[in-house]
């Protein structure tokens, strides 16, 4: 009961995080650079997959509902924003980093909450990059699509997933923390 209490508020308290790395932003054209990725990696890492993903539909789910927790806002309409892929996509990214986290075969444990990070943000990738190419109804090609919705923002990416995953393996070290994602 105490563990399931407290997996409730770490959800609750991840998708806080995200609607927070919302506005922390740079806008940049139909996308901005959002500190969104970080706090999903973050929760794949310490959550675990279910749990980490849970706080990422939290987030979506109160969103749409009208919490004005998105970059613009908040609401239905958000469904036809060509950017709302990308808010789909953290869910499946929680997801995989969580899985990832304990899978992947790299004994160094940044590299490999690392690369559990890049899978995770490539997942992303795989929901945001057609839900933005065709919301915008063939208005941008597919190459347009890739660098304007993608390549532009891999970088910035890039530094995200490092500074979680060094975070996260300080973190992981802390024998409650170790504990706590091991029953999930």
């Amino acid at each position: 009961m105490k563990h399931r209490l407290q997996l409730m508020l770490l959800t609750a308290l991840f998708a806080a995080l995200t609607a927070v790395g919302a506005f922390l932003r740079v806008p940049l054209g139909a996308v901005s650079f959002t500190m969104q990725v970080f706090f999903t990696c973050m929760a794949g890492i310490l959550l675990g997959p279910c749990a980490g993903a849970a706080s990422q539909a939290v987030y979506v789910l109160l969103g749409l509902i009208g919490v004005p927790i998105f970059t613009e806002g908040g609401g239905l309409m958000y469904l036809a924003k060509p950017t709302f892929g990308f808010l789909l996509g953290m869910i499946p990214m929680a997801f995989a980093v969580g899985l990832l986290a304990d899978r992947l075969p790299v004994k160094n444990l940044p590299l490999r909450l690392g690369l559990a990070c890049a899978i995770g943000l490539a997942a992303l990738y795989a929901v945001g990059l057609p839900y933005l190419y065709f919301s915008l109804g063939g208005a941008w090609s597919v190459g347009k699509t890739l660098v304007s919705g993608c390549l532009i923002f891999l970088p910035f990416d890039a530094l995200k997933i490092a500074c979680a995953s060094v975070l996260g393996a300080r973190l992981l070290k802390i024998p409650s923390i170790l504990a706590f994602r091991r029953k999930e």
